[in-house]
């Protein structure tokens, strides 16, 4: 089997925790391959999966489309390539966003996963916190989800599964070849996430 090429967007946010966390769960699962930023164009048809790291999500998607990537990554997870968004990255996977505070946001989505996301649902960033999670998906044991300024999912529709809730909120969805997180498991110290969507690419270069 051909090396994994795993491609974290690297426009802006936590992308270095991510290309570490992604590298650590192909080495938990003997795989060989790499997780390496990306930001253009004629980078995305060489990736096998793709992660949107947490970080300001307007910038990440006004960028993303500034630099030519937006339709391709649409063209790209339609196809099935294996996608994870976390916090920000959850909020560009979405079809609609708002925020409580000024409402509908007009930023750039990619509009893969038909779910309504409430951006800095839990308050800013003094408001950063950490919770045990259960997510029967990854395994029995808890997972530790670090939320920063981070999103809730308010309505979910056609096929999207909820994964995770934190207070009957909604905080981790899954759909086929799509996982979006509220929360950030590049910073948990847990690869579980990072090796079950690896495993989702594994199964999609077979």
């Amino acid at each position: 089997m051909k090396q994994l090429q795993i491609g974290i967007l690297g426009i802006q946010g936590d992308v270095e925790e991510n290309v570490s966390a992604t590298n650590l769960a192909l080495n938990e699962l003997g795989f060989k391959g790499r997780a390496f930023p990306i930001k253009y164009a004629n980078e995305i048809a060489g990736i096998d999966g793709l992660i949107i790291p947490g970080g300001e999500s307007t910038v990440i998607g006004t960028l993303a489309k500034l630099s030519g990537v937006t339709q391709l990554l649409k063209d790209r997870i339609g196809d099935g390539m294996p996608v994870m968004g976390t916090c920000a990255g959850l909020i560009i996977l979405a079809k609609r966003a708002y925020d409580r505070v000024v409402g509908e946001t007009k930023q750039q989505l990619l509009n893969i996963l038909d779910i309504t996301v409430e951006r800095n649902a839990f308050g800013r960033q003094s408001d950063s916190f950490e919770a045990e999670l259960e997510i029967p998906l990854i395994g029995n044991e808890s997972f530790n989800g670090v939320f920063i300024r981070s999103p809730v999912i308010t309505e979910v529709k056609n096929g999207v599964d909820p994964i995770a809730t934190l207070n009957s909120k909604i905080v981790a969805v899954k759909h086929g070849n799509v996982i979006g997180t509220s929360f950030h498991p590049e910073l948990s110290n847990d690869t579980r996430l990072h090796k079950y969507f690896t495993q989702l690419v594994i199964d999609y270069v077979k």
